[in-house]
């Protein structure tokens, strides 16, 4: 038993709305693991294009997306060239449009409100529509609901939705979330994964364990 073949985009038979992006994705500031999947009937190939908003290689700014994780349609990823300049007295962007507005523009008053990079951890579940704004970390193990707006970082196993998107509650106990991420079972190699899977999709932590 081994598991799908991570280096094919479409990996399920008849079903080419589900793709392991990894594949399709060419963005040198876009970083994705394996078996990573985004779920969408509409050319889910185009994630970078449709879901990764704002990201220009000018801001320096990366998406890190770790692997095993479920990305559901309309997934939003809001970069930092999203941001207008908040140091003056207006949000209003006068130094695109040029004509002389560009002439005392300080890129300086962009970068202010930069965030730094999204990073989303391994094993999450981002639901439909969720939208995540720059600079945050998802935990693994996390869960988005669907259409939540998430604004903050949000911890290794919890819970989080609404808008803004606030921690609903966790899904296991400090102890066994502690126990996940020391085992960190995402980074062994598929034929361990694939001899664990019963541990790892039963809830089995004394197996897990047993075999990290």
């Amino acid at each position: 038993m081994h598991g799908p073949d991570p280096s094919r985009p479409y990996p399920m038979q008849d079903h080419p709305r589900v793709c392991f992006i990894r594949n399709v994705v060419t963005a040198p500031n876009i970083e994705i693991g394996e078996y990573t999947y985004y779920d969408d009937p509409d050319h889910p190939e185009r994630f970078a294009e449709k879901c990764v908003l704002y990201h220009y290689d000018f801001m320096g700014d990366r998406l890190v997306i770790g692997r095993f994780c479920a990305l559901a349609a309309g997934v939003t990823f809001i970069m930092n060239g999203a941001n207008h300049a908040m140091t003056g007295f207006s949000t209003f962007p006068f130094q695109i449009f040029g004509g002389g507005w560009e002439r005392d523009f300080d890129f300086e008053t962009i970068r202010a409100g930069y965030r730094g990079d999204t990073v989303v951890g391994h094993d999450v579940w981002i639901g439909r529509g969720a939208v995540i704004m720059p600079g945050l970390t998802i935990g693994h193990g996390a869960i988005i609901a669907s259409e939540s707006v998430v604004v903050d970082d949000v911890p290794p196993y919890a819970i989080a939705g609404g808008n803004p998107a606030r921690v609903i509650r966790t899904r296991f106990d400090e102890a066994t979330v502690a126990s996940l991420l020391d085992i960190a079972w995402w980074d062994w190699d598929v034929e361990k994964i694939s001899r664990n899977l019963k541990a790892v999709m039963g809830a089995d932590l004394a197996a897990l364990r047993s075999a990290a």
